[in-house]
């Protein structure tokens, strides 16, 4: 049977009480209770990998570990793993499948699908056939319903979670939803008095074992000044210990409020305590993501990887010279616990500020462990609010010879008041990347994060020169760091939008430091960032000017691995596609075909790009009218968008105005068109469907169209020849009826079609012919509704990705692959005609 039909089959034989239609992107199979009854909705029982086919349980329990690293490695994992075929069910404890993990030489970026046979031999020597339980159907079906009946439905009995690095974030998430309201604390007076803050709650009731251990030490969560140590049977649960300024201890203790035993009771039932030692060290060493989720999304928590913190010193002694830390100062100014910095030898030159005081709590505290920090040069700094003032009153400042008291240690100050020690000045920084907006809201499902970026004096005091860009964190650090301290060296972690992003044009017009040298990385190797695109490491001199316009930056992959170079261009005073699409505007028409829904220009928001029926069915709509006169650039938009696939490499990477080259290329034109007219999102309950490229007759249709106009359009019937009133085919002026895109042709003089865009018309056909046997079919069906005819949608309106009818599976695939090939002939035009550079 096929794999959908398997998986209901599964989901009624052994999990009928349990709610299975549960998405989380690739994961094939999963179960979570029906009912809340006390458990989280987004808890679940277990994910699965499912075959139509037998398979081998290892294999695709090792498809399902890289399926879920790729995929779902920042949500709370299920209790168990496991895997089903035809034949048989395996289940493992979430658990056992950790420490795969934590392998180092194993293949995360590989395709589920296509996982190696050593990954396979990996999985299986840690998951031995003692923890992997595996079932066959019809011998074993009351086993695989006691199983089920004893782990996942018995009250209580639910296997705990492991907390680990994975998982431990979200475990303080909810714990602050379940758990923290019912602390009898005043939080925000703890923070200021004595620096002290929930998550030291939180790791006070982690660190204790699931009988509730009294044994201080035992319990303790030591910091410098204090503890806070957890006692579930104490009047009094919590309590903390700080010396005061004579030396003396002092208890302060902390009650549940009413009720708040049991929250805290119900709460620890899911997941195991304490965690393993080497998890608890993790989780201490990363105590900057133990914060509220707005503020890590103020914050832009983006750890950096200890192999980029590496490759990136490397890259500031090719251009500052070998001896670099032995003549130049640094300044972490967005520091975070201080990661970055680790590597540098010369404690007394280096700086780190951080916007939190908890983060400079938890630096101040590696210090005491060895890092190679001074005390006294670690210090909160809010970078794009607080002035340039030292924290010392003897220190004279330049504001008319007057003390005026900060923040900055007088070592830093001295430094960058002092325009020749400025020139020895690197400001090495990895800052947040939060935006105003994100992609959300350009699908309509996204609350703007307005604050996050525009409530700051920086902002405000640069606007007028930045403009849009002042939107984004890092160009508020950028363009403060180079206006306010001239002549440093600024080593950074961004994105490429400072390079490359059509927003930034106002700021590379102000920010004129001289780019030195760069490397690019994939961002998913940055903890707390899921998307595919680059981050870069820039190093600019600040004290040479130069408009930047385009440099080659040496590539590496999720391994640190050369993978080659890449040019990156601002595309300075080029004009965009989206300007060659607005040119096609306003010219004299005869019918509304569709509207081209448009977004911005770079491979990112390539799937905002599409043609619907109408804009009246869109939340936002902005693009072009498409009709009879400009169908070809139309179809061309679309299939340039489209027929190169994003890449995290390529996913900044902009769309251009093009050459002419292509209006007299009249194969491209016609496989754009030919490729478009099988990608658009035409659906006949929207409006007259004016997309089919058949007459009645070939496809054998039910009854007569209410548009024939593509297939007229296709035979020459009602297209006249026609140029423009200047006599130029191609010109924006055009004062006729109609324009023909394509060359001038006799009406009735069909179009003419490479043998592969025929080879699409011929599958298209077939797929269309076979629709059109069913008894219910529309008419008019697009392609888009004869898919939504075969494969139906889910209970979220989303489309389903198969459909149970062979015959129809076997024609779509045929028409994708025709289409794959007809990609193929067009992708190198893209870049021939200027599309992409």
């Amino acid at each position: 049977m096929l794999e959908e039909e398997l998986k209901n089959r599964i989901a009624q034989r052994y999990f009928k009480k349990f709610d299975c239609a549960g998405i989380i992107k690739r994961i094939d199979f999963t179960v979570k209770s029906a009912r809340t009854n006390g458990v989280h909705p987004d808890e679940y029982f277990l994910w699965a990998e499912a075959k139509q086919q037998s398979t081998d349980v290892y294999k695709m329990l090792t498809q399902l570990i890289v399926t879920i690293k790729q995929d779902a490695y920042n949500i709370l994992p299920p209790k168990f793993v496991g895997c089903f075929d035809s034949e048989k069910i395996a289940f493992v404890e979430y658990n056992e499948v950790l420490p795969i993990y934590a392998v180092n030489d194993f293949n995360w970026s590989q395709t589920p699908s296509q996982v190696d046979d050593k990954s396979v031999a990996t999985v299986k020597k840690i998951i031995d056939r003692k923890k992997a339980i595996t079932f066959y159907y019809g011998k074993d079906d009351d086993e695989i319903r006691n199983f089920v009946e004893q782990n996942f439905i018995g009250g209580g009995s639910l296997l705990s979670t492991l907390i680990d690095k994975n998982n431990f974030i979200f475990v303080y998430q909810k714990w602050r939803e379940m758990v923290m309201p019912s602390i009898n604390a005043d939080w925000d007076k703890l923070k200021a008095n004595y620096g002290v803050y929930d998550r030291d709650f939180f790791l006070a009731e982690l660190n204790i074992d699931d009988n509730n251990t009294t044994d201080l030490n035992d319990d303790e969560v030591a910091y410098p000044d204090f503890y806070i140590t957890f006692n579930a049977n104490s009047p009094t649960p919590y309590m903390m210990k700080r010396t005061d300024a004579l030396g003396l201890d002092v208890l302060i203790p902390f009650k549940f409020r009413h009720g708040g035993i049991e929250k805290y009771a119900e709460f620890w039932k899911r997941y195991k305590r304490p965690p393993q030692n080497i998890y608890w060290n993790y989780i201490i060493s990363r105590l900057d993501l133990l914060v509220p989720q707005d503020v890590r999304e103020r914050k832009g928590a983006f750890f950096t990887p200890q192999i980029w913190v590496e490759k990136s010193q490397r890259y500031i002694a090719d251009v500052l010279g070998d001896d670099w830390q032995e003549n130049y100062y640094v300044w972490d100014c967005c520091a975070g616990t201080g990661n970055l910095l680790n590597g540098l030898s010369d404690k007394y030159k280096i700086f780190a500020s951080t916007l939190d005081q908890q983060d400079v709590d938890v630096m101040k505290d590696r210090i005491k462990n060895g890092a190679n920090l001074l005390e006294s040069h670690v210090f909160q700094f809010d970078f794009l609010n607080d002035d340039f003032l030292p924290n010392d009153d003897t220190v004279e400042t330049s504001q008319c010879g007057v003390s005026t008291h900060g923040k900055l240690p007088p070592d830093l100050y001295k430094i960058i008041s002092d325009p020749e020690k400025r020139k020895r000045l690197v400001i090495y920084i990895n800052p947040p990347y939060a935006e105003a907006g994100d992609a959300k809201q350009l699908s309509g499902s996204g609350k703007n994060k307005t604050d996050v970026a525009v409530t700051h004096k920086t902002y405000s005091k640069y606007l007028d020169k930045i403009g849009i860009a002042g939107r984004e964190l890092f160009a508020q650090f950028f363009i403060r760091i180079y206006c306010e301290i001239p002549n440093c060296i600024l080593a950074e972690f961004s994105t490429l939008k400072i390079l490359q992003g059509p927003n930034f044009n106002d700021f590379r017009n102000v920010f004129k430091a001289n780019l030195k040298k760069s490397f690019i990385v994939p961002a998913n190797t940055f903890d707390n960032v899921k998307g595919k695109f680059p981050i870069g490491f820039f190093i600019w001199n600040c004290n040479e000017s130069d408009i930047f316009k385009e440099t080659k930056s040496t590539v590496y992959d999720e391994n640190g691995s050369l993978m080659g170079e890449k040019v990156l261009s601002s595309n300075y005073g080029a004009k965009t596609l989206t300007d060659w699409m607005i040119s096609t505007r306003n010219r004299p028409s005869n019918v509304i075909l569709g509207f081209n829904y448009s977004a911005a220009n770079d491979f990112q928001h390539n799937n905002y790009n599409r043609i619907e029926t109408t804009k009246e069915q869109l939340p936002s709509p902005r693009g072009t009218i498409v009709t009879d006169s400009n169908l070809i650039e139309s179809c061309i938009y679309i299939a340039v968008r489209h027929v190169i696939a994003a890449t995290w490499l390529n996913d900044r990477d902009q769309y251009l105005y093009p050459n002419d080259g292509w209006k007299t290329d009249n194969d491209f034109q016609t496989n754009c068109f030919v490729w478009t007219l099988f990608n658009n999102n035409i659906q006949t309950k929207y409006g007259t469907n004016h997309w089919i490229p058949f007459s009645e007759m070939e496809v054998e249709a039910r009854g007569l169209f209410d548009s024939h106009f593509m297939n007229d359009y296709i035979t020459g019937r009602g297209v006249p020849c026609a140029r423009s009133a200047n006599g130029d085919l191609f010109s924006d002026g055009c004062e006729l009826p109609q324009q023909n895109q394509l060359k001038e042709r006799a009406q009735g003089t069909p179009l003419q079609f490479s043998e592969t865009a025929q080879s699409v018309l011929s599958a298209g056909r077939d797929l269309w012919r076979y629709y059109h046997t069913m008894e219910d079919a529309n008419t008019n069906a697009s392609l888009v509704d004869i898919k939504e005819y075969f494969q139906g949608r889910n209970e979220k309106g989303t489309m389903n990705s198969t459909s149970n009818d062979p015959i129809y599976t076997s024609l779509l695939e045929n028409l994708k692959t025709a289409l794959r090939a007809l990609g193929e002939k067009i992708k190198p035009k893209v870049y021939e005609y200027g599309f992409l550079r």
